[in-house]
């Protein structure tokens, strides 16, 4: 029999500030239900100069790592599009912080918002042949595409950190898998501009066609997926996106049988049926790059009441450029004690939210490049990491403690 491997404790961060979609829309001169209906978009997440991809990715981590975990795990590695530097890895920095021990390699994944899942089979690779050793993975992003821009509404900040382990709490996941790479330019960032290049509805279109032909591939593989998915969890840059993926394929497949077989028609009703779920935390934070397919199966998971242990979820994740695959996980028994559901739903309480004028001066913030000594003050919640000081070039992380800490 082989050993089960997969996630045993999944964590979010987000950060403590958002801007409201409606007012962002009025400010733009838009009909607010462009944003509200149009992409299902309700919050945004918004970063300031002290909360970075590291500060982040710290603190979706933090909370999951045990004090035996430090010497079991291997391997860090952080899954980002947002990197500021194009030599070090932002996973040393975890490395350190967390007081991982010296002989784990840390390491950085970038294939656009597919990063996180590449890291999560190379970790569950790893695990497979050292089982008792463990593998951390973080997912970390800003996603930025300018004020006043096409892009705006579909910004968003957070982080994803994922232990994976032998006989995992949450999630097992199975060896095979399906993938898929056409290389595309719907969106990309060459090392000179501030901001990604966008073909919105192109991106849009090719997302659809990669999901199609994924599972397309599945059927020729005889994976019967109608039967054995209780849902199906997607990359999800706006909360509506994995829903007009699940509509194209479905005229795909009319287009091609001229009716849908009755199996198929139960299957697409039971994974709309959760589909609100997938999208319910999303909607308040907004687009999180390599950890949105992740943050909807934390939704899910949380938000789920009709989920059980031993159902089979799916995971589509994809990636502009273009990389997308599709894994399948299965819920371990009592796989709900293992989401910190109190400091989820805390976060959430306690953000503050940010006027359209604030939004705009936060945005524009940049930190000083100048190689000399900077302090920065805290932004964040007490416990949490930030970005502390630049010093030389060099960045410094720590936890903000108060005086009654």
């Amino acid at each position: 029999m082989k050993t089960k491997v997969g996630i045993d404790r999944i964590h979010f961060y987000l950060p403590p500030k958002y801007v409201d979609m409606g007012l962002l829309a009025e400010a733009r001169g838009v009909d607010p239900n462009k944003y509200l209906i149009g992409i299902g978009q309700e919050k945004m997440a918004v970063t300031d100069a002290t909360i970075d991809i590291v500060s982040m990715g710290l603190n979706a981590a933090y909370p999951i790592i045990q004090e035996e975990d430090k010497d079991l795990i291997d391997q860090v590695i952080f899954a980002t599009e947002s990197a500021f530097d194009y030599s070090k890895a932002a996973a040393t920095y975890l490395h350190e912080s967390l007081g991982i021990h010296a002989f784990a390699k840390s390491y950085e994944i970038k294939e656009a918002c597919y990063g996180a899942t590449a890291a999560l089979q190379i970790a569950c690779d790893y695990v497979r042949l050292r089982p008792e050793r463990k593998v951390l993975v973080v997912a970390s992003d800003i996603a930025r595409y300018g004020l006043a821009t096409g892009g705006e509404p579909t910004q968003g900040a957070g982080a994803i950190a994922m232990l994976i382990s032998k006989n995992p709490s949450v999630l097992a996941l199975e060896e095979d898998s399906i993938s898929l790479t056409d290389n595309q330019y719907d969106f990309w960032r060459p090392d000179y501009l501030d901001y990604p290049l966008v073909e919105g509805k192109f991106s849009t279109q090719l997302y659809n066609q990669c999901f199609i032909k994924i599972m397309e591939e599945a059927a020729n593989k005889h994976l019967d997926l109608f039967d054995t998915l209780k849902g199906l969890c997607f990359h999800l840059p706006f909360s509506k996106m994995g829903k007009k993926a699940l509509q194209a394929y479905q005229d795909y497949l009319n287009s091609k049988e001229g009716s849908l077989d009755p199996k198929v028609v139960l299957a697409f009703n039971r994974w709309l049926e959760v589909y609100p779920d997938l999208i319910q935390i999303g909607k308040q934070v907004g687009n999180i790059y390599t950890g949105s397919l992740y943050l909807g199966l934390i939704s899910l998971l949380v938000n789920g009441t009709a989920l059980n242990a031993g159902d089979k979820l799916g995971l589509f994740s994809y990636g502009s450029g273009a990389v997308a695959e599709l894994l399948v996980g299965q819920l371990q028994v009592d796989y709900r004690k293992a989401l910190k559901l109190e400091d989820l739903n805390k976060r959430l309480a306690q953000r503050q939210e940010l006027s359209i004028e604030e939004y705009e001066m936060i945005f524009s913030e940049k930190l000083p490049n100048d190689g000399k000594t900077h302090l920065l003050e805290p932004s964040v919640l007490p416990g949490d990491f930030y970005l502390t000081k630049i010093d030389g070039h060099r960045r410094y992380y720590q936890q903000y403690k108060t005086q009654t800490d």
